[in-house]
């Protein structure tokens, strides 16, 4: 198994230099998965062909279990990699593109037979390899490019959003078998993707991107729960976290989050001291969706934490109903709420913050400050 470091690594195109990858650092353990996430064209494809040695690296280094790989070229790193688009040779069968790689190595005949069928029984492909990739469906085509990259035994996997030609369902069932697949084989595996919900769902840690920088490194729950700044908990998250421009107040020892048109009490864990520099000043309150009630139980265990809006709209998420309340002349908050609750257009709405899992953020930077 292989661990692999990125050190400072820079990317820049053109005469101009425009930087695409900027001063990228991660080291990712041996046997783990990580995902890269990020808007498209924030790099994380360019920092996975820099590390299959697809694409020159401007400054920096990248090792491969302690080996430096900046000028290696790609055959000799010992990665497999799965791309968006499969790859497949149409008028090769299904055995031969599995076996195509082992080919060239000039593996003997009786290895590629024994490896071909293995991974296509773990791959449960083991009926379609006399096929040809145009009597496959997305799936399974999907499959035979996995086992492609699996009869090789590489150090690492690379995966670069190999199911966004996939349906909603088959990308479900893809994903699970990805992630049984990466832990019965053990291989470090790298996952790149814009999809947010792959990345929740898939990685040991997330790497999320944003303008060729790293933004935060991190475990899903902590990304989700923990954000740094206020694009992270933007892009993470469906809905997104809702954010609410405020500032901040003190009366007899109290923190208090107040707009034009409420006032909410920070509860006693909250009166933090790198909070107190805000008092008087402009601030942010960020709030996930599902840490907003509506239930009567909560605005009496919350007095001081309940206050109005207008229902615009809703949607039905099937388990979860998305309602979409103003709460100023220009601004909406989006509550996850149980489905039996229905409300007309403009009806008037008391909600109710959690301010336990209120998060602050600095309206300059974005940092997260408490």
């Amino acid at each position: 198994m292989s661990s692999i470091l990125f050190n400072h690594v820079n990317k820049t195109y053109g005469k101009d230099k425009k930087p695409v990858v900027k001063d990228f650092n991660l080291r990712v353990e041996e046997k783990e998965f990580i995902v890269l996430v990020g808007p498209s064209g924030c790099g994380k494809s360019t920092t996975l062909r820099m590390l299959a040695g697809l694409e020159d690296i401007s400054d920096g280094e990248i090792f491969i279990n302690d080996q430096k790989v900046n000028d290696l070229p790609p055959k000799n790193r010992d990665i497999a990699m799965v791309f968006q688009s499969y790859a497949l040779y149409p008028n090769m069968s299904i055995y031969e593109n599995i076996a195509f790689g082992l080919r060239l190595r000039k593996v003997p005949k009786s290895e590629i037979d024994l490896a071909v069928k293995r991974a296509a029984r773990v791959l449960e492909i083991e009926n379609y390899l006399d096929r040809k990739p145009r009597q496959l469906s997305g799936g399974q085509r999907q499959r035979v490019a996995l086992g492609r990259a699996i009869v090789r035994e590489p150090k690492v996997f690379l995966m670069d959003e190999p199911l966004s030609n996939l349906d909603a369902k088959l990308r479900v069932q893809m994903r699970t078998e990805i992630i049984r697949l990466q832990k019965q084989l053990g291989v470090t595996t790298i996952y790149v993707t814009h999809d947010q919900t792959e990345a929740m769902t898939m990685g040991d840690r997330i790497v999320v991107m944003n303008d060729g920088i790293v933004q935060q490194v991190d475990t899903p729950e902590r990304i989700y729960n923990a954000p740094v700044n206020r694009f992270v908990a933007s892009f993470v998250g469906s809905p997104p976290m809702n954010f609410i421009e405020g500032k901040l107040s003190e009366d007899t020892h109290r923190l208090y989050f107040e707009t034009r048109r409420f006032k909410l009490e920070l509860p006693g864990g909250k009166v933090l001291p790198h909070l107190q520099r805000y008092i008087g000043k402009s601030i942010t309150l960020g709030i996930r969706a599902e840490n907003i009630s509506i239930e009567q139980i909560v605005f009496d265990a919350y007095p001081n934490s309940v206050f109005q809006g207008i229902h615009r709209f809703s949607e039905l998420m099937g388990a979860d109903r998305f309602i979409y309340v103003q709460i100023g002349n220009e601004q909406d908050v989006v509550v996850r709420i149980n489905p039996r609750y229905h409300f007309q257009p403009q009806q008037q709405i008391k909600l109710a913050i959690d301010m336990n899992k209120a998060l602050f953020f600095d309206p300059n930077s974005g940092v997260c400050v408490g």
